[in-house]
């Protein structure tokens, strides 16, 4: 998820556990590039990426097999990446219209084919993955030709969002349509992904479609423990339960030191502010909580809302049913994308 699933996330995830593998936000391929021929330092959305704990997926984007596999190729040699995986799913416009990449290529998959295939020969042993959705739009669902062609250019495996570009995020992800696509395989994995917010969910995803594995983006961001509970679920342990307001707090005070060691007191108070509103989610007084800290700009800012706006046990105990907040995307600075 561009602009989420960074190291320090990443790093939060890895200490609650539970995640089979992880993933960094997609990477412009283009842009590694370019980067490499002006001698530039690489992006942050590599941050970590040497020597974190493996497993480690990076995903890439781009249209052309041969920019594709010099970045696939470095991944591997450079950065000794557990995973390459190509984003064909991205539905939003930067990289769709503008790029004719991502979830714009699915209406074109002999070019996923040449993209896929070059990387596997490239990248070998290290297996290439690929992400995509069901398809442009409603009236253009391609997904089990297009999950042949990922299969025949040898990719090891390959994730399925519910949804078409055209639904963005709207709607229900369509489960069925995810595992139709199984019995048209021959030996290629499928994991399924959209709407996956609870341990139960996951659960029930295994147990009632056909798929190898599931994958948890967008629901995790406020909820990095989401994914301990979900690896609960599956072994029949007993699902811990959410930590106490109070140490949510904590996770995401830990979060934030995190972000200000890599990027310095200002700009890392910045980034972090999208970071805080998805953890106030679905809390008494998150909509007045996200009204401030969305304008800090100090480290003293930050912890002053903190303090003053957060919630505490009691108003957890307190609080009156309501509906739940609205999708942290849909209200995080910035928004997200779903190529977790």
């Amino acid at each position: 998820m561009a602009g989420y699933t960074n190291y320090a996330f990443r790093q939060i995830v890895r200490e609650f556990g539970g995640s089979g593998l992880q993933a960094t936000e997609m990477v412009n391929a283009r842009g590694f590039v370019w980067l490499d021929e002006h001698d530039c330092e690489h992006p942050d959305r590599l941050w970590g990426v040497r020597d974190e704990p493996r497993p480690l997926a990076v995903q890439i984007w781009d249209n052309d097999p041969d920019t594709m596999a010099k970045v696939g190729r470095r991944l591997v040699e450079e950065y000794r990446v557990s995973v390459v995986d190509i984003n064909f799913g991205c539905p939003v416009k930067q990289v769709t219209e503008k790029a004719h990449s991502g979830s714009y290529l699915l209406r074109d998959p002999d070019r996923m084919y040449a993209i896929i295939s070059r990387l596997v020969e490239v990248c070998a042993p290290t297996p290439v993955t690929a992400k995509m959705r069901l398809g442009c739009t409603r009236d253009t669902m391609n997904y089990i030709a297009v999950a042949q062609t990922v299969e025949r250019a040898g990719a090891a495996a390959l994730t399925v969002h519910g949804r078409t570009a055209e639904d963005f995020f709207k709607g229900s992800a369509d489960w069925s349509r995810i595992s139709e696509i199984k019995q048209h395989l021959h030996r290629m994995p499928i994991i399924g992904n959209g709407d996956l917010q609870t341990a139960e969910q996951v659960r029930h995803a295994y147990q009632y479609y056909n798929v190898d594995g599931v994958m948890i983006a967008r629901a995790a961001l406020g909820k990095p423990w989401l994914f301990a509970q979900a690896a609960a679920a599956l072994e029949g342990r007993p699902i811990p339960p959410d930590p106490s307001i109070d140490e949510q707090r904590s996770i995401m005070m830990h979060h934030y030191d995190l972000v200000v060691e890599r990027f310095g007191v200002q700009r890392g108070t910045m980034l972090m502010r999208k970071f805080a509103c998805c953890y106030a989610q679905n809390k008494p007084g998150a909509r007045h909580f996200r009204a401030h800290i969305s304008r800090v700009e100090t480290q003293t800012e930050f912890y002053d809302v903190v303090d003053r706006f957060f919630p505490t046990q009691a108003d957890v105990d307190n609080r009156e049913p309501v509906h739940a907040d609205p999708d942290p995307v849909s209200i995080a600075e910035g928004g997200a994308c779903e190529t977790c």
